[in-house]
C-alpha cells in the first residue's frame, strides 16, 4: 500500500470522530478496570484479568511487574493476530485502542486513586466482590458495545472474541463468553475457588449484556406495507428519508387482488417519520413491521445528496 492510503484519511472527520469515540471507549473501560476490577483481585475473563495472574505470579517469583505493562505486553501480541487475521482496519483501530489502555490505567491513578475511596476495613471500592463485578461488567459492556459498533475493540480478549465471530460465525456476545472463561480459568493459579466461580459468572453476564447493547444499538425496524398508494409511499421514503426499498407483486390469499408491497430497513425515527406520513395523508395499508439487529451489505453507505 502507499503512504498516500494511509494519510489520505487523517484529514476526514470520519477519523478524528471515530478517534474521539475510541478514546472514551478506551477512558471508560480502563475506569472500569481500574476501579472495580484491580481492587477487589477479580479474575474476570479478560486480558486484564489474564495479566493480573501474570503479574501477581512473576511478583511471587521475584520480578515485580505491573499490571498495566502486563496488558500492554500481550496486546502487543494479540495486535499481530488483529492485523491479519480479522482486517487491517480492525487492526489498526485495535492498535491505538489496545496500547492506551495501560497509560489510560495509568492516568486514572493519578487522577483518582481507587485507595482513596476505600474505608476502613474495605478490600474493593463497592466492599462486595459481587457489586464489583456487577459495576465492572456493565461498564465494560458499554465501552464495548461503543467500539465493536465502528468495527474497534478494547483490544486483549475482544480480538480472540471476533476472531471467533468471523471464523465460526458465533454471536459476539457467545465469543467473549468462550474466550474469556479460558482465560478466566487461569486464576485458579491465584485465587481460592469462590473468587474464580464468580469471575466465571461475571463472564457469562458479560457476554450477555455485550448482546443486549449491540442489539440495541443497531436496532432498525424492517417495514413491509401494502397500499393501493406505494408510489406515494416509495417516493417519500427515497426523496425524504432517503433510503432504499424493495417493491413486490403480491397476490391477496383472500380476493386474489394485484397489489405491490413495500419494503425498507429504517431506523427508530425514520420509522416514526414514516408512520406520521401515512396518518397526515391519509394513506391506508396494511403494515408489518420487525426489529432486526444485523446488517450486512451498504445500508450504512453515506446518503445521496437532498433534491434540490
Amino acid at each position: 500500500m502507499k503512504v498516500e492510503d494511509f494519510v489520505k484519511p487523517l484529514g476526514t472527520f470520519k477519523f478524528w470522530k471515530e478517534l474521539f469515540i475510541m478514546t472514551f471507549g478506551m477512558f471508560i473501560a480502563a475506569a472500569s478496570v481500574y476501579y472495580f476490577l484491580m481492587p477487589s483481585n477479580l479474575i474476570v475473563g479478560s486480558i486484564t484479568g489474564l495479566s493480573m495472574v501474570l503479574s501477581e505470579l512473576f511478583t511471587l517469583a521475584g520480578i515485580p511487574i505491573k499490571v498495566s505493562l502486563m496488558v500492554t505486553a500481550i496486546n502487543a501480541v494479540l495486535l499481530l493476530l488483529a492485523w491479519f487475521l480479522i482486517g487491517p482496519e480492525f487492526g489498526a483501530k485495535t492498535v491505538y485502542t489496545a496500547l492506551i489502555l495501560g497509560p489510560m490505567l495509568e492516568l486514572w491513578e493519578k487522577i483518582l486513586p481507587y485507595q482513596s475511596l476505600l474505608e476502613p476495613g474495605q478490600t474493593s471500592v463497592m466492599a462486595d466482590p459481587w457489586f464489583d463485578l456487577l459495576c465492572f461488567v456493565l461498564i465494560l459492556s458499554i465501552s464495548q458495545t461503543i467500539l465493536f459498533h465502528i468495527n474497534a475493540s478494547t483490544g486483549g480478549l475482544d480480538i480472540l472474541a471476533k476472531i471467533v465471530n468471523k471464523y465460526f460465525h458465533f454471536d459476539i456476545g457467545t465469543s467473549v463468553t468462550v474466550a474469556g472463561a479460558l482465560i478466566c480459568c487461569t486464576a485458579f493459579a491465584i485465587n481460592p475457588f469462590r473468587m474464580v466461580v464468580i469471575g466465571l459468572i461475571g463472564t457469562w453476564i458479560n457476554g450477555l449484556a455485550l448482546d443486549y447493547f449491540t442489539a440495541g444499538i443497531n436496532r432498525r425496524k424492517r417495514v413491509c406495507i401494502i397500499s393501493s398508494q406505494h408510489e406515494r409511499i416509495r417516493k417519500y421514503i427515497i426523496e425524504e428519508l432517503e433510503r432504499g426499498c424493495s417493491l413486490y407483486n403480491v397476490t391477496g390469499g383472500y380476493n386474489g387482488h394485484q397489489n405491490v408491497e413495500i419494503t425498507a430497513l429504517l431506523t427508530q425515527d425514520e420509522f416514526a417519520n414514516l408512520m406520521d406520513f401515512l396518518k397526515e395523508n391519509d394513506i391506508h395499508g396494511f403494515i408489518t413491521a420487525g426489529n432486526v439487529s444485523e446488517i450486512y451489505g451498504d445500508w450504512n453507505a453515506k446518503k445521496k445528496k437532498k433534491h434540490k
